[in-house]
């Protein structure tokens, strides 16, 4: 019982600030503009300047991350492939939408609902482990689908490459992960004012990246392919931290903390960016916004379930 009081008090007050956001869209007391607005915020500014000063001020272990990231990224690319085949032998897809649906079911929100989340259920802790996962997973799953589209269209151009390549060179969410990780090695600290200012917009991150979200919910759909959007959203909420869960349980040891970060990252709802993706190449566009509303949704029970199988709180 104090495990499952512990769980709630984690995960109600998140999905309560979302619900905020939502309402607050939903009754027109803020415009979609605000939506935007708050969204690029926690974009390009909040998350950004919290991982700089996470990394900046932390204590690095001494963890090789390369099982790590092997036993989150198996997961992915287990659903990911699942996705892809069910697309087109289940549902008759083209090649280019069976891209995103993988993409959507692999890719989560870590943004908006990951690093609130895991912040709050593992604490400091967990900051490390979790945006060593950050770091990696944008660059990877983004230029992966990128890749895949491009070459199932007119084929793998240079102009296609820079274009990859110039988007995740200028992404600041991978900027602030690089500027925190040279003030790691080469010793500085922020302190003073800067730090004062730095603090200030780290700590508006999570309270912002949450309400953010939830005014998203309400900007997407949820029932333009719904039976595609339910498949995505199950193989991204079971599946895959199943296959995570069974990894860092029985095959791959790993700290506990690393274990708990890995199984609650690949936990988290469908990513907004696999939208994105769509929107880009105009295809998958209504199964990928219902996949993101979904699995959202979906996610306040199912989190707090491997929250509970993974020991947090017990």
């Amino acid at each position: 019982m104090e495990q499952i009081l512990y769980i709630a008090n984690i995960v109600l007050p998140v999905f309560g600030v979302m619900a905020v956001g939502y309402v607050c869209a939903w009754s027109g007391l803020l415009r979609e503009r605000v939506a935007e607005g708050v969204s690029d915020y926690v974009y390009t500014v909040a998350i950004p300047i919290l991982i700089f000063r996470t990394l900046a001020e932390a204590q690095l272990p001494d963890v090789s991350p390369w099982g790590y990231w092997g036993v989150y990224f198996f997961g992915a690319a287990v659903s990911w492939a699942a996705a892809q085949l069910l697309a087109v032998f289940a549902f008759g897809r083209g090649a280019r939408e069976a891209i995103v649906y993988g993409l959507t079911s692999a890719q989560s929100n870590i943004v908006l609902v990951g690093i609130p989340l895991v912040l709050s259920a593992v604490g400091p802790a967990g900051a490390v482990p979790l945006f060593l996962l950050v770091a990696v997973n944008l660059p990877i799953v983004m230029t992966t689908a990128s890749l895949m589209m491009e070459a199932t269209g007119s084929g793998l151009s240079r102009a296609a490459l820079l274009s990859v390549a110039r988007n995740l060179a200028t992404n600041l969410v991978l900027i602030g992960f690089a500027a925190g990780l040279v003030a790691q090695l080469v010793g500085i600290r922020p302190s003073g004012a800067p730090k004062a200012v730095i603090d200030l917009i780290a700590q508006s991150s999570v309270p912002c990246a949450l309400f953010a979200m939830g005014l998203a919910l309400r900007r997407h759909g949820l029932l333009g392919d719904f039976k595609v959007s339910a498949m995505i959203a199950a193989l991204k909420l079971l599946v895959h931290p199943l296959i995570v869960w069974l990894l860092v349980t029985y095959v791959v040891p790993l700290p506990p903390v690393f274990a708990v970060v890995a199984v609650l990252f690949a936990a988290m709802p469908s990513g907004i960016n696999a939208y994105l993706l769509a929107e880009r190449f105009g295809v998958g566009v209504p199964a990928a916004t219902g996949a993101v509303t979904l699995s959202t949704m979906l996610s306040l029970v199912t989190i707090s379930f491997w929250l509970w199988l993974a020991g947090v709180g017990g």
